[in-house]
């Protein structure tokens, strides 16, 4: 595969994973439990906007074809969508969004430090800009998972019960196609088989000092990195396509 369209596939999937959790958050705007978290988690949606927006830039800049960013991400079909299935799972309570806030920003942690070491430079850049930001979108889910674990037994439940629902999606967020390979073996990508002892380790320590326990998972889930979703993202994508699909044209 040619080197700027392995590139390109990879700055859209980077991207992807960014722009659906980031529509996902922003669904809690006016929602929050207070005012304090609804501005925390407005933050933290506009940061992995401000991620995704730069992806698709430099995607444009790879791509075979004249397109836009805009196009890409608010004009494609739910199979042309390569995020992992973890970000566009439903809200849920807010324990479930905490979760998923959290094993998806420890995985992007890792994946950005390894990423600041990039021989490309662009990546490098955005690794660097991004990882702060991921450090505090850490920060913020695990405290909250702390609470609510060592709350009351009801809050422990619902964080166990979401912890049991996403624990299937693990595997799909490190999965790694024809992609990956070659631009690891380029010294451009990253191995997310590298990647997975660090997560495990936060992640365990978390669950372990929250009074949770690791899934026993049989049906593990997978797919969206080669496009194959589950129903929530067509849902998703109706909802945060259809200005640009009303008024062609429209800028963000």
């Amino acid at each position: 595969m040619n080197v700027n369209h392995a590139l390109y596939n990879y700055s859209l999937r980077l991207a992807d994973n960014n722009m659906i959790l980031s529509q996902r958050l922003a669904a809690w705007c006016s929602r929050g439990p207070f005012l304090e978290e609804d501005l925390a988690l407005t933050n933290i949606s506009l940061d992995l906007l401000g991620q995704a927006e730069m992806l698709y830039e430099y995607a444009v800049t790879l791509s075979a074809k004249e397109t836009s960013a805009d196009e890409l991400a608010f004009l494609r079909s739910e199979r042309m969508y390569y995020n992992c299935l973890m970000v566009e799972q439903p809200n849920g309570d807010f324990a479930f969004t905490m979760v998923r806030q959290f094993l998806f920003s420890v995985f992007a942690r890792h994946l950005y430090h390894h990423l600041c070491n990039s021989n490309n430079l662009m990546l490098q850049g955005f690794a660097a800009k991004a990882v702060k930001e991921t450090n505090y979108h850490i920060r913020h889910s695990r405290d909250w998972i702390m609470r609510l674990g060592m709350g009351t037994e009801e809050s422990n439940t619902r964080t166990q019960f979401a912890l049991n629902q996403l624990w299937r999606y693990k595997d799909d967020m490190f999965a790694m196609n024809e992609t990956d390979m070659q631009l690891v073996d380029l010294g451009l990508g990253i191995s997310h088989e590298q990647l997975y002892p660090h997560w495990e380790s936060d992640v365990n320590a978390l669950i372990a000092e929250a009074d949770l326990k690791i899934p026993d998972v049989i049906n593990k889930i997978g797919g969206g990195y080669n496009g194959v979703h589950t129903e929530h993202l067509g849902h998703l994508l109706c909802e945060m396509q259809y200005l640009q699909r009303a008024y062609p044209g429209a800028q963000w």
